[in-house]
């Protein structure tokens, strides 16, 4: 089976889409759009990390349909999760700064990098001792049984879990008893330990979509993509009556929808690189290539930028975005949003440059 396009596609559009909303010239100006929902809801930016580990997942059922649950294939999926795991902690440690080191005190323990690595362990060992119905029956197990944990068993103070704040429920309160000041706030984590559960869910869902894709007809693949979204989205939003969709919390509403949209955004790029063969979005593959290098990069610089200090007041990221951007547009958030894209567009320079230079690393 050829490499698919629109999978290279999807992954590298949201890549992109992460470096983004993660690098505003100023986080006190930024359209709503690129901001996360506050609590309840969904924004763009709120599909972009579910997106992600749906493309992981399918990325599973395409390399590992043909592996042996054996000795040899473990290995690669230990190592593999441990150098994401290894590099989502050093992008928490890591200052610019003497002594290179944050204070391993308070110093944040999860991440994207690390939940990518943990979903993608156990999801790649699900996926070869179990069937693809039997992964459904997971599916299925867990999203309720997560329902029913947190939204139906009384906490040890008593009080009956809600979903409506960051302060009472079992997953806030599950981080901050287990990793105190080890979080990214002091009452909750949005990759904290208990919230990603459901989120193996998103990967397991991205798993049967990639199953969708073994098919050989190019056409039934797009159709059962789209069927496969209609499901996702009718059976998220009817639960989100009851089940506020939340990414923090990341409930089975939210895994739902979010799976709906990933879904059908692969069978847009599926019928556009895969069937139309229209190579418009090839820039896209570039990034796709070295995709957890790009993000990784782009998150060491950033922080790079933000903790060195050009002058008594300003660190080089304000200053770039000042004296590029702000000084010469009168709308801030459009200059921030300016700022933002020029990462982008420095990224997308880089991956084209190792694509084409061959030089691709292997996480």
């Amino acid at each position: 089976m050829k490499r698919l396009q629109s999978v290279d596609t999807l992954r590298g559009l949201t890549i992109i889409a992460m470096i983004l909303v993660n690098n505003p010239g100023t986080w006190s100006f930024v359209y709503p759009p690129l901001l996360h929902a506050k609590w309840h809801g969904l924004t763009p930016t709120d599909l972009i990390f579910p997106f992600f580990l749906f493309i992981v997942g399918i990325s599973i059922a395409l390399a590992y349909k043909n592996k042996n649950a054996n000795k040899a294939t473990y290995k690669k999926i230990i190592v593999r999760s441990l150098k994401l795991v290894g590099l989502g902690l050093f992008i928490n440690i890591f200052t610019p700064n003497f002594p290179f080191f944050e204070e391993l005190q308070t110093i944040r323990i999860p991440g994207v990098l690390q939940r990518i690595g943990i979903v993608f362990f156990v999801s790649s060992i699900l996926f070869l001792n179990l069937t693809i119905k039997s992964i459904i029956s997971v599916i299925i197990f867990v999203l309720i049984g997560y329902f029913l944990f947190t939204g139906f068993i009384h906490l040890p103070n008593g009080e009956l879990p809600s979903f409506d704040n960051n302060l009472n429920n079992w997953s806030n309160y599950t981080d901050y008893k287990i990793l105190g000041k080890h979080m990214w706030r002091s009452t909750f984590d949005p990759e904290g330990l208990l919230s990603t559960i459901p989120s193996i869910i998103t990967c397991l869902l991205g798993i049967v979509a990639g199953k969708i894709l073994t098919y050989k007809n190019n056409y039934k693949k797009e159709h059962l993509l789209l069927f496969y979204a209609i499901i996702l989205f009718t059976l998220g939003y009817t639960w989100s009556i009851w089940y506020p969709i939340n990414k923090t919390i990341w409930t089975g509403s939210f895994v739902l929808v979010t799976a709906g949209w990933a879904s059908f955004a692969l069978s847009i790029t599926y019928y556009i690189n895969d069937i139309k063969n229209i190579t418009l979005s090839k820039k896209l593959i570039y990034v796709s290539k070295n995709a957890i290098t790009i993000y990784f990069l782009s998150m060491v610089i950033a922080k790079t930028f933000y903790l060195i200090k050009v002058n008594d007041n300003e660190s080089i990221h304000s200053w770039l975005f000042n004296i590029l951007f702000n000084h010469h547009i009168q709308i801030t958030e459009l200059a921030s949003l300016l700022y933002a894209l020029s990462v982008v567009s420095f990224y997308l320079l880089l991956s084209y440059i190792l694509f084409k230079k061959n030089i691709f690393f292997k996480v």
